[in-house]
């Protein structure tokens, strides 16, 4: 997997424009001249959490004596989870914050942008090749970044989708999705049966 390609995977797991209404609701609530301080620090939260499992991802598969494998099977499982709930979504929003209260880590940063499907794809990633964390970590900041700046501006991208076009954007990364999680769990398998009729 290229750069593009794995910054593509992750800001489609990341899935901004799915969040966006969640992320409207929940600043909805919050004083006006603290929202974007409150989405900025959010979003920096969830950069350094998801740096950090791209980094610890190795040191954690070999604590947990797991390996590559339950990973990708893992997280194709959860991807495809996600990816189904974005493709036929439930009622109901963001619980657990009352009117006024301020997030903080929770439910911004994790779940909503990071997420367990883009922890189990980062950690898969570092211990697919090591070698090249670099990359990895320029793909990851690139997705991060693109989502970022539409969750910045939620107000202007709410506004020229609309509701319905929010919706049909979401379901159509979704349908992506779908299709990563099951390549995902299909190279999982694959690699699992190689290991053990060698």
């Amino acid at each position: 997997m290229d750069i593009f390609s794995a910054a593509v995977m992750l800001f489609l797991i990341m899935d901004p424009l799915g969040n966006l209404p969640i992320f409207a609701s929940i600043l909805r609530h919050i004083d006006p001249k603290k929202r974007r301080r409150v989405l900025i620090r959010e979003l920096l939260f969830a950069l350094i959490i998801m740096l950090s499992f791209l980094y610890a991802g190795e040191a954690i598969l070999n604590f947990l004596n797991l390996r590559s494998e339950s990973v990708s099977i893992a997280g194709g499982i959860i991807l495809f989870l996600i990816a189904i709930k974005m493709i036929f979504p439930s009622p109901g929003g963001v619980a657990g914050l009352a009117a006024g209260e301020e997030p903080f880590i929770v439910p911004m940063a994790i779940p909503l942008m990071a997420g367990p499907s883009i922890l189990a794809a980062l950690i898969l990633l570092a211990h697919t090749d090591s070698s090249r964390m670099i990359d990895w970590t320029i793909a990851l900041v690139s997705a991060w970044a693109l989502s970022a700046f539409i969750l910045m501006f939620y107000k202007l991208f709410t506004r020229i989708l609309g509701e319905k076009g929010l919706t049909a954007v979401e379901r159509l990364m979704g349908m992506v999705l779908v299709m990563i999680s099951v390549q995902m769990l299909l190279d999982g398998i694959a690699n699992y049966i190689n290991a053990t009729t060698v």
